[in-house]
């Protein structure tokens, strides 16, 4: 027995009912787009034609909770994007990436000499509350009708806008320089790249994410999410469920 059968053998699938409308919650693998977890369960679905979408992108280096909705559930994606995120993660200090994550290499060292835990735990302050930021030029923001990320592999510069966001907790959990790890509670639209490499700028150093994972979306848990070779499996597991034969004409 494979370890996805061992896995599919002890979790426990409801009946779902696609068409009328499902809310799944995913845990999203590492270096997938949030666009490849649908794409996958929209294809476990064939030949059915439902709709599926998902609230709220996360980064493919990115892992965690992602909500995907199917069938009429489709027209309620903007409500429950709109829900309050939780995310825990690393950052590295002492260096920046053009990305503010891994993405990309690092461009800028700073030395670590003279950065207490004190001044690090300080910092948090500023970023908490209703706060402005600007999105990563590496990022899926369209700017006339392009992604920002395209123009940034590209090498264009694209003058990008400040959005207002709410960051209700910033917590640092861990110190082992140049590893801090971190817990953000935050609105939707939080870019937490950059919030961290403005954190790094508050220390008058660098920062950039090195581990990301949303762990709450509204009052959904990462607990709670499939992994996605589990539900698929289960999914294809379904249609090949022999046929019962037809009651004979009498």
């Amino acid at each position: 027995m494979t370890e996805s059968e061992n896995n599919l053998n002890t979790k426990t699938f409801p009946d779902f009912n696609f068409a009328e409308g499902e809310l799944l919650l995913i845990n999203k693998p590492y270096q997938w787009t949030s666009f490849d977890v649908v794409g996958k369960i929209r294809n476990s679905l064939k030949p059915l034609k439902v709709k599926v979408g998902h609230a709220g992108t996360l980064d493919p280096l990115a892992t965690g909770l992602l909500i995907l909705c199917t069938g009429k559930l489709t027209k309620q994606i903007d409500t429950f994007q709109a829900e309050e995120k939780e995310y825990t993660g690393t950052m590295i200090l002492g260096a920046s990436t053009p990305s503010f994550d891994m993405e990309t290499v690092v461009d800028e060292e700073y030395p670590l000499d003279g950065l207490t835990e004190e001044a690090i735990y300080a910092a948090t302050a500023p970023f908490t509350g209703d706060i402005q930021q600007y999105p990563p030029a590496h990022s899926a923001v369209k700017v006339n009708g392009e992604r920002l990320y395209v123009k940034a592999r590209r090498g264009e510069e694209t003058e990008l806008r400040l959005r207002f966001v709410t960051v209700s907790a910033f917590e640092i959990t861990r110190i082992a320089l140049p590893e801090v790890d971190f817990r953000i509670v935050c609105s939707k639209g939080t870019y937490i790249r950059s919030l961290i490499s403005d954190f790094g700028k508050q220390l008058n150093n660098g920062a950039y994410l090195s581990v990301l994972t949303r762990t709450r979306s509204g009052n959904f848990l990462l607990e709670n999410a499939y992994e996605v070779a589990d539900l698929v499996a289960h999914l294809r597991s379904k249609k090949e469920l022999p046929v019962a034969p037809a009651a004979p004409q009498i």
